[in-house]
């Protein structure tokens, strides 16, 4: 998917709705930059939060353990 933004006088730009949609962006989210050494741009949106990782580590047969038991 490519689609073009413009820079604005003050650094600002927008993110095109088709690549915001289809990377499930929202306001709020928050986005990381890296500049790679051949000049390319690889932005990182960082819409994840802790609680969506609630049982992803999960495996099948095992009991879960209460946080309170983490913590000791």
């Amino acid at each position: 998917m490519s689609s073009e933004a413009t820079l604005t006088s003050k650094g600002q730009t927008t993110i095109p709705k088709p690549i915001r949609d289809s990377l499930g962006m929202k306001a709020g989210d928050r986005m990381s930059f890296t500049l790679m050494p051949d000049g390319v741009v690889v932005m990182r949106v960082k819409n994840k939060h802790v609680s969506d990782l609630a049982g992803f580590l999960h495996r099948k047969g095992r009991k879960a353990v209460p946080i309170e038991q983490l913590s000791r």
